[in-house]
């Protein structure tokens, strides 16, 4: 194979991918047998296997017990605003992982206390080991799935005070920042990595996606005075919705 030449499973997916896209193959119709690919594209029955699994693979198509392979439905991207640490008023867990404001949502949430991992540990500037309390946020906008979060926070914070669960107690559900205001810590830094892989089976499980789908993962870490307070990983399908920054330019 020469410089530049794709494998021919990888070209037989790019045709069908592209009828895919233009409409030529629209959604809910039947992927071409094994047996047509191999005789319209004249390779083997191991190639159109091979790129029949490419377009499984990107999400393209999906198998159906004892029925074939058919297009999936691609949904229009919708946006995911994100604009910061602190609106104009309280930020509760949703408005504070949507900044939208045109959007409704809303969220399910379970704390636990834990020890924080290694990755977690680093994260948070504590030791592997430490205590956290760990809360999971599954997200919905008009009752879809949209989101989920995993958040850790110290308990050398937040441990034997009124803010310890996050979701309970007088300032339960108002987001990080007016939570630590209240056992005066100020949060005055946020920070947010964003990256993508695929979609573990039970997050995708729950978002509705399906297997080899990709997700936006967002770590995001708010500081206060240069100590991490609270660490989170936010988890986006990445075939519904684009992550949008609005910044300030100061």
């Amino acid at each position: 194979m020469t410089f530049g030449e794709q494998p021919a499973y990888l070209r037989v997916a790019g045709d069908l991918r592209k009828k895919i896209v233009d409409g030529s193959l629209p959604p809910h119709t039947r992927l071409p047998s094994q047996a047509r690919i191999r005789e319209e594209y004249g390779v083997s029955d191991t190639v159109a296997l091979e790129a029949r699994k490419v377009l499984m693979a990107e999400g393209l198509v999906e198998g159906r017990s004892g029925s074939g392979t058919y297009v999936r439905e691609r949904p229009v991207p919708r946006r995911i605003s994100r604009s910061g640490f602190r609106p104009p008023t309280g930020a509760t867990p949703f408005r504070q992982e949507q900044a939208d404001g045109e959007t409704r949502g809303t969220w399910e949430s379970n704390s636990a206390q834990a020890e924080a991992c290694g990755a977690v540990a680093e994260r948070l500037g504590i030791r592997p080991g430490d205590r956290v309390m760990c809360t999971r946020y599954l997200f919905r906008d008009a009752g879809e799935a949209m989101m989920l979060s995993t958040s850790w926070e110290p308990l050398a914070v937040t441990g034997r005070t009124p803010v310890m669960l996050p979701e309970e107690g007088p300032l339960g559900g108002m987001g990080v920042v007016e939570r630590m205001a209240a056992i005066d810590v100020v949060v005055d830094n946020v920070t947010e990595e964003v990256g993508a892989r695929p979609g573990l089976a039970e997050e995708l499980l729950t978002l509705g996606g399906v297997p080899g789908h990709v997700v936006v993962v967002i770590q995001r870490t708010y500081y206060a005075s240069g100590r991490p307070v609270e660490t989170a990983d936010v988890v986006i399908p990445a075939d519904r919705y684009r992550v949008a920054y609005h910044l300030p330019v100061k």
